[in-house]
């Protein structure tokens, strides 16, 4: 939101006032309060009729500083908030009027009597400030409050993140509002928000609020970073690292870190699609198409209509189109294949599951004791009101019904369009605003909706098949919902604009610690064509998890030619055999909160291209992916310095440059990075199997003088086996600790030996 009318003024209608100095601030032994007039002080008279700010300065954990600011601190103070995990940890160091919160290596400089601003170090190094004009409370023509901070940005600065955001990964410039949206792919509106931002300084930024939260990012002061929120108080937190996995670990430390997947998830998901005519018989020629076929099936999805129309919700199969869903489910268990049912948390007015609703009150109200009813999506929906323990555990009662027939799974689509007081959500919500059971305030709870309604069906799904065996495909999130996995990225179009902003959006929201992502291959509206269908495929199949669905549109490959399922079938089985390096970089998403799929300067950060690349990404470490998106077979990609190998030719490159080239519809830009050991698995029909059982071991790149390294886990997580090797001249040692079976090691695209014991060399031409 936008409030200065170019560098002096304000805009029309809006009242300003800003802290002018530093007066009477006190520190303790953990935190640091500031008070800043609205004016200056200079004698004792100009301390009346001045409002003044209220500044705290704590360590909620290491390398993180809160700055809370409030106006009137009596402001009546609503939920929900974040679920944190926090540790007062900060120390103080006084000098004078000079007070220093140390936080690990992060630090908050500024006086407590004197001149006002706060500057941030990371290890002595200058982060960003606040200083003159940057701290602002607002009144709005309105009568609307506002809280607003203004961060310093430097020059070449950039700033990423902000949750799901589909248009270019570099934010400068941008106006963004966080509000959770049904906005598909090709808009300002997102269905993931996150307040969190990663700067290239090397810091984080977490405005701690599941209220609207507005960023102006060098776009109304050019050389600051703008973020503001309604009302008479804002939390913000500077987060640092290291480098730039440190913040997200720190951050992910805060806000809850994804939880590790069963490993059968990361196999590929196929769809009845939405809008499509489907029966039992539909369902299990598709399953059959596909193992007939040879291509690798792990997960099954039913979407919308298989409930009746107008009921959704009410968790009960449409008897017209399936007489026996317990004895159809059992048949596709029987073929090995997980099955997924899509949920929302809407219930329709003819659904059962209405009058109990009703009669105990289980959904989100009006003011003047109605309940809240519009006709969008189904005729008279309400809403569940997860802020009553009673109406989660009805709610979840009716899933675990379901679980018991033989669902493993639950798509939670929706949790974006949750009602305020305002016109679009009908009359009454307008008029008599929204309410709920536990007296949340229904601007805060509408982005916060999502994390209540995911954590009740992951809640649920975790008690019925234990930790680390629980899975939902969710399309909403805020911040904390990436410990729900996994996340698609919504409604997006049969185009290649489309796969582009698909892969923006998933790459913004990956800096926020969502470990893992998928996106609906081929594209969701309309009719993919053939080489759409074909270039997709290779992109979703070497995404975390990859998903075939559709609106009116089946989407299995037959359908888009002999080709389409042939190039389905190599690059399902490549990800097969990619499972045991997948499912370690799975690991560090869970331990650490560093996401599978990562934007380029992530792994990086010194490549000041990197930010820019935003078609390509890495797929854990060592793995560069750029799908092709253009119907001119052409990959266009930039690889950052450093010897790159050709995954598909063992071809080897020197980065540091943009490259081309023309690529058939079984290739694209796949490339290995240097100093890489790569273990495939022995598999590739499923993605669950002993990762440690014979696997090949590929060497690539490693320079002369270079120690590589790399883990195995087991399907749970458990460490199994590390290998590493390390060059002299045209020879490399390996050193293997830990269980394994037989291997099979090689240099990138040579030949393979069969090693006996743990210790041994490898002579190689190869080697360059």
């Amino acid at each position: 939101m936008r409030f200065s009318d170019g560098m002096w003024q304000v805009r029309p209608g809006f009242t300003l006032e800003a802290p002018a100095c530093s007066y009477a601030g006190h520190t303790d032994a953990r935190s640091i309060t500031l008070y800043g007039p609205y004016h200056p002080v200079t004698h004792r008279g100009m301390t009346l009729n001045c409002g003044q700010m209220t500044i705290t300065l704590s360590a909620p954990a290491e390398g993180v500083i809160s700055v809370r600011m409030e106006n009137f601190m009596g402001a009546c103070k609503k939920g929900p908030d974040f679920v944190l995990n926090t540790t007062d940890c900060g120390v103080v160091e006084t000098d004078g009027d000079r007070a220093v919160l140390r936080s690990g290596k992060l630090t908050a400089e500024t006086s407590i009597n004197g001149e006002w601003g706060i500057r941030f170090y990371w290890d002595g190094r200058l982060l960003t400030e606040t200083g003159f004009r940057g701290m602002a409370h607002l009144y709005g023509p309105d009568g609307t409050t506002y809280m607003r901070e203004q961060l310093s940005l430097d020059v070449a600065e950039q700033i990423v993140g902000l949750g799901e955001r589909f248009g270019p990964f570099v934010k400068n410039g941008q106006s963004v509002d966080l509000v959770n949206a049904d906005g598909g792919t090709n808009s300002e509106q997102a269905y993931k928000n996150i307040p969190f931002y990663l700067s290239t300084k090397g810091y984080g930024l977490f405005v701690n609020t599941p209220a609207e939260v507005s960023y102006e990012i060098g776009s109304e002061i050019v050389n600051r970073v703008q973020f503001s929120v309604p009302g008479e108080s804002m939390e913000y937190m500077v987060i640092g690292g290291d480098d730039y996995k440190e913040v997200i670990t720190n951050y992910t430390g805060l806000t809850g870190r994804p939880p590790m997947l069963p490993a059968w998830t990361f196999g590929l998901w196929l769809s009845t699609s939405f809008t499509t005519n489907y029966d039992e018989e539909t369902v299990l020629s598709f399953i059959d198409g596909m193992l007939e076929r040879k291509i690798p099936l792990t997960v099954f999805h039913f979407d919308c209509f298989w409930m009746k129309e107008f009921q959704w919700t009410d968790f009960v199969w449409n008897e017209d189109t399936f007489k026996d869903p317990e004895g159809m489910l059992k048949k596709i268990h029987d073929r090995g294949i997980k099955v997924c049912c899509w949920i929302n948390p809407y219930i329709a007015q003819k659904s059962r599951l209405f009058k109990e609703g009703l009669e105990h009150d289980y959904f989100v109200k009006t003011g003047d004791g109605s309940v809240w009813q519009w006709d969008m999506w189904q005729a008279g929906m309400a809403l569940v009101d997860f802020t009553n323990p009673e109406a989660v555990k009805w709610y979840q009662g009716y899933l675990r019904q379901l679980c018991e027939m033989g669902v493993d799974a639950f798509k939670t689509d929706f949790g974006e369009r949750i009602p305020v007081q305002d016109p679009y959500y009908g009359p009454k919500a307008a008029k008599y605003g929204i309410v709920y059971h536990d007296g949340s305030d229904p601007d805060k709870m509408h982005n916060y909706y999502t994390y209540l309604y995911n954590k009740a069906v992951y809640d649920l799904l975790e008690e019925v098949y234990g930790k680390e065996k629980a899975c939902l495909f969710a399309r909403s999130a805020t911040a904390g919902g990436q410990q729900f996995p996994v996340h698609w990225g919504g409604d997006n179009l049969p185009n290649y604009p489309s796969m582009a902003q698909s892969l923006r959006g998933g790459m913004s929201l990956a800096l926020c610690g969502f470990g893992y992502w998928s996106h609906d291959i081929g594209g969701f509206e309309g009719q993919s064509d053939y080489d759409i269908f074909k270039r997709w495929t290779q992109f979703g199949l070497l995404s975390s998890h990859s998903r075939y669905h559709g609106s009116n549109a089946y989407k299995v490959p037959w359908m888009y030619g002999e080709e389409a399922v042939e190039v389905t079938r190599a690059f399902t089985k490549l990800k097969m055999r990619l499972m045991p390096y997948l499912y370690q970089m799975s690991v560090e998403a869970h331990t650490k909160g560093i996401p599978m799929m990562r934007p380029m300067l992530l792994e990086f950060p010194d490549d000041r291209t990197a930010p820019f690349a935003d078609t390509q990404y890495m797929l854990g470490d060592s793995i560069l992916v750029a799908p092709i998106m253009n119907p001119n077979n052409i990959g266009e990609y930039y690889l950052p310095e450093g010897l790159w190998t050709d995954w598909f030719t063992g071809e080897t490159v020197q980065g540091g440059g943009w490259h081309k080239g023309e690529y058939d519809y079984f290739t694209l830009p796949l490339f290995v990075r240097e100093n890489t050991i790569l273990v495939l698995g022995s598999h590739d029909d499923r993605p669950d199997y002993d990762y440690e059982e014979n696997p090949e071991i590929r060497i690539f790149g490693l320079r002369d003088g270079a120690t590589a390294s790399a883990d195995v886990v087991s399907q749970t997580g458990e460490h199994k086996f590390t290998i590493t090797a390390t060059r002299s001249g045209k020879t490399v040692t390996v050193h293997i600790e830990g269980e394994h079976g037989k291997i099979r090691i090689g240099i990138a695209g040579g030949m393979l030996m069969e090693p006996s014991g743990n210790d041994f060399s490898i002579s190689s031409n190869l080697l360059k």
